[in-house]
């Protein structure tokens, strides 16, 4: 039960961090943390763990909390700088991806020990790469236009849990679409590629689902920067 519990340990800190920065650095923090999350998010997920039974990777927390910062931004600041955050992290992903797969092609010295270590975390499959690049920015804007249209169907305060419930789960829904069809679909068995389709929303749901109290605790803050 190690996983289970230290799992939700993880989940708070992250949402607790995020709320930590923009209390801290205003939008500029909700900005600096989109770009950080799809860093450590792609890092995490060479990580694999089994947790409820199920086999999982890492990154599903870190990567949601991508989603709560850009509903965050979409709700108080507007449509226009929920996209910028997006294009901010597409890039700095894409960035992360060319600079490492560079920094791969060097040829180690005789006494280097890490570049073996290095080949492990970044020497990603092409597929992974684009399935990973591309599943962030359909998901994404998916999540802000949804989020915007739901703003407008229901903009009352109390209503938030709804826009970013519906915006959230619709939007991963689509990522773990985009991002398994690409990185794995014929390289499994189709039962597998099944699983792996299913328990991978299945966490980013409930990751989903726990954002919410975080979201609201950030709607009472100023908007001063």
């Amino acid at each position: 039960m190690f996983n289970e519990w230290f799992g939700l340990i993880f989940v708070l800190v992250n949402f607790t961090l995020v709320l930590f920065l923009y209390r801290i650095f205003g939008r500029t923090g909700l900005f600096v943390w989109i770009g950080m999350s799809t860093v450590l998010a792609n890092l995490q997920v060479v990580k694999t763990i089994e947790i409820f039974g199920l086999t999982a990777t890492l990154g599903n927390t870190m990567y949601g909390t991508a989603f709560l910062v850009t509903d965050i931004l979409n709700e108080k600041y507007g449509k226009s700088e929920a996209k910028k955050a997006v294009w901010l992290g597409f890039f700095t992903l894409l960035t992360m991806t060319v600079i490492m797969q560079m920094v791969l092609k060097f040829q180690p010295h005789e006494s280097d020990f890490a570049h073996e270590h290095l080949q492990e975390i970044f020497g990603l499959l092409p597929r992974i790469a684009i399935g990973s690049l591309a599943a962030y920015l359909v998901s994404q804007f998916a999540d802000v236009y949804i989020f915007s249209y739901l703003k407008k169907r229901f903009p009352k305060d109390s209503q938030f849990w709804i826009r970013n419930n519906g915006s959230t789960m619709t939007s991963q829904l689509l990522d773990t679409l985009v991002f398994t069809s690409i990185a794995f679909l014929g390289e499994f068995p189709m039962d597998v590629w099944i699983q792996i389709f299913i328990t991978t929303y299945l966490l980013k749901w409930i990751v989903a689902l726990l954002d919410t109290p975080f979201g609201y605790i950030a709607k009472k803050f100023p908007t001063t920067r």
